[in-house]
């Protein structure tokens, strides 16, 4: 082990840590860039928390999708010969005297993270920061999965914003005209550098705690049909800049196509802004350098899709100013009291596709056997879920979370609390979305439909999103006319 302070009367000899979480990229990574940039030496290091990530929700899709993403990042980091360290325990709760322990053990000078920001990962990084000061290194969090700090931008009033459209306009009012441009890469350390730090054997057998990643998801733990649902994605970070660079090609058209599930017409990059493979400043980026550098103006497509990354910004924000939403409460204390339908079996159907309604089991169907699901629909079965069946959208939630490649608290919580008018919206609580017209307007000829509902494949465009009888394909679970009244009355009489 070369001594850190080993130069005599030069400079001291600097080694620095990064803790990767949802950052999973070499390029444009704030805290990579940070330790780089202050380090001679510079590691990395992940750290598995699976009975954790259980306890948040987490599937198997987004595990797998993460796991596979990190074994890539692991390959790019080693051609500039940077070791990444990987470390498994059970629990958030275990992290900080790990931690502390490895950045011992390594002798580091600090330990440098991008900030996460639902409730439980700002605990645990503040437990961090703790322990890590207990063995003399200070940690550097950098903003980075969002555009500014959660927190920073607030009303006249000092309040976090409540609702999307004021909070957006602060946005580009008080940052807009702000560079957006993307960090570079670590540079590439000589073959000699990977001396300075003890390969994984060393600490394995140290402290138990060290082991080498994966080379399967299997080999973690997670079950197969979790790795088979993210197969079709390719994953890593030069999968994800080829995905951004497609979407350029055809960004201008979003606004045209985007709420048509049956095309290709949205950006389908949330898996890798999820793991962090793609940063939400290369997105920003990209759009700007489409619509004239503005975030309004010259193309309706690149304006729109802006608009779509400052939403999923403003969820983040709402779990800093709001952790009430991180306790599985919702962001409208008086919702608390709806009389939520505890029916198992109305829950299962909805889970599995088999409500009767084609659009909405088309949709669940995608989800279960892709592990994504279309914006529009997401919004669709979220209400038909919370308004017309009248359940809890905390098991919505949920199930969602347990699917999703791209799971992700903030914006699954912020999207399930807006259908189901619990959360932060600037229409009440009479939104419901009519699952038929939705249908007929966004997949008017059925074909999304018969991808996935292959009983009504045979059906006409006419009668294929309300259809007659069919063998084999259930009836509908309810009136759809009859529920959203009775929806409306139960939010009236809370609102009273």
């Amino acid at each position: 082990m070369v001594d850190k302070n080993s130069r005599g009367s030069r400079a001291p000899f600097r080694r620095g840590l990064v803790w990767l979480r949802n950052d999973l990229r070499c390029a444009d990574n704030t805290a990579l860039y940070r330790a780089d940039k202050g380090s001679d030496a510079l590691a990395a290091v992940f750290i598995a928390c699976p009975e954790t990530w259980r306890s948040h929700g987490d599937g198997d899709n987004v595990v797998a999708f993460r796991l596979r993403s990190l074994q890539h990042l692991q390959q790019d980091l080693a051609a500039r010969n940077i070791p990444l360290y990987f470390l498994e325990l059970s629990t958030f709760a275990q992290v900080p005297a790990a931690l502390a322990q490895l950045a011992h053990k390594l002798h580091v000078d600090a330990v440098f993270a991008n900030a996460e920001y639902p409730l439980n990962e700002r605990k645990r990084d503040e437990a961090v920061r703790e322990s890590l000061r207990e063995v003399g290194v200070p940690v550097e969090y950098c903003t980075d999965r969002t555009l500014i700090p959660p927190g920073s931008l607030t009303t006249n009033s000092g309040d976090g914003f409540k609702v999307f459209t004021p909070f957006k306009r602060a946005f580009i009012a008080r940052h807009g005209d702000e560079a957006m441009d993307p960090l570079p890469a670590p540079r590439a350390r000589s073959g000699d550098h990977l001396q300075l730090w003890p390969e994984w054997q060393a600490l394995e057998a140290e402290n138990n705690l060290v082991r080498t990643i994966p080379k399967t998801v299997g080999d973690y733990g997670v079950p197969a049909g979790g790795a088979e649902r993210v197969l079709d994605w390719p994953v890593g970070e030069a999968a994800g800049l080829a995905h951004l660079e497609t979407f350029s090609e055809k960004v201008d058209d979003y606004l045209k196509l985007r709420d048509f599930p049956g095309v290709e017409g949205t950006s389908r990059l949330s898996p890798y802004l999820n793991c962090g493979a793609v940063s939400i400043r290369q997105c920003v980026k990209m759009a700007l350098a489409e619509n004239g550098g503005h975030w309004v103006g010259k193309s309706e497509g690149a304006s729109t899709w802006l608009s779509e990354l400052l939403w999923r910004e403003f969820y983040q924000h709402l779990v800093v100013n709001f952790p009430r939403v991180c306790r599985n409460q919702p962001f409208k204390p008086e919702t608390e009291q709806v009389p939520w339908s505890r029916s198992k079996h109305d829950f299962e159907r909805w889970c599995a596709g088999e409500t009767g309604v084609p659009i909405v089991d088309a949709a669940m169907r995608q989800l279960n056997r892709t592990g994504w699901m279309h914006n529009r629909l997401r919004m669709v079965v979220a209400s038909f879920l919370t308004k017309n069946l009248l359940i809890d959208w905390r098991r919505g939630e949920h199930y969602f979370m347990q699917q999703l490649v791209d799971a992700d608290f903030a914006a699954n919580n912020g999207g399930w609390q807006w259908a189901a008018s619990t959360g932060t919206d600037a229409v009440p609580y009479f939104r419901v979305f009519n699952p038929y017209s939705q249908s007929k307007k966004f997949d008017a000829e059925g074909d999304f439909i018969r991808v996935f509902v292959p009983e009504l494949a045979r059906l006409s465009a006419r009668d294929i999103h309300c259809p007659p009888p069919v063998d084999g394909y259930p009836p509908p679970m309810c009136n759809v006319t009859d529920s959203r009244k009775h929806a409306i009355e139960v939010f009236a009489n809370l609102k009273s």
